[in-house]
């Protein structure tokens, strides 16, 4: 494993290196949640519907190094894209939040020391999405959820 910097997260994020940029992720899994976005307002409003690659119980992504293949229109999140995305992420997101240069919540793993804060505090999906293969698409509206964005 490549060894980390003490504190990176407190850096801007384009100094960090990739092994730190993977590292910044919660874990919550709240970015695999499909949304939906209004043209009208361009307001983005997240869902129950959880992407086919993700595991409900661990809040990962079952296929996170091929997922392109499975999951074509999934994001690449990087310091160069983050400008474009950042709207969209959960307000809770590590990402979200240093881009915004505002600190990490005490739950998460790189303040607490444990991956399973995020699951504690009620911050992740664990136990509450619907896989997407069991909802059409034209019914996602009725899976909205008014909280994480």
């Amino acid at each position: 494993m490549t060894k980390l910097r003490p504190e990176f997260w407190k850096l801007p994020l384009k100094k960090l290196t990739a092994p730190e940029w993977e590292a910044l992720c919660d874990g919550c899994g709240k970015c695999c949640l499909n949304k939906l976005e209004y043209e009208d307002t361009g307001e983005v409003v997240f869902t129950r519907v959880a992407c086919r690659l993700l595991d409900g119980e661990s809040c990962s992504c079952t296929q996170y190094d091929i997922r392109h293949q499975f999951v074509p229109e999934c994001v690449t999140l990087s310091p160069k894209t983050i400008h474009k995305i950042a709207y969209w992420m959960p307000a809770t997101c590590a990402y979200r939040l240093r881009f915004e240069d505002k600190p990490l919540h005490d739950w998460h793993y790189l303040i607490s020391g444990s991956r399973e804060t995020v699951h504690e505090a009620g911050e992740s999906v664990r136990g509450w999405t619907v896989p997407e293969f069991e909802v059409p698409e034209d019914e996602w509206d009725e899976y909205t959820i008014e909280d994480l964005s």
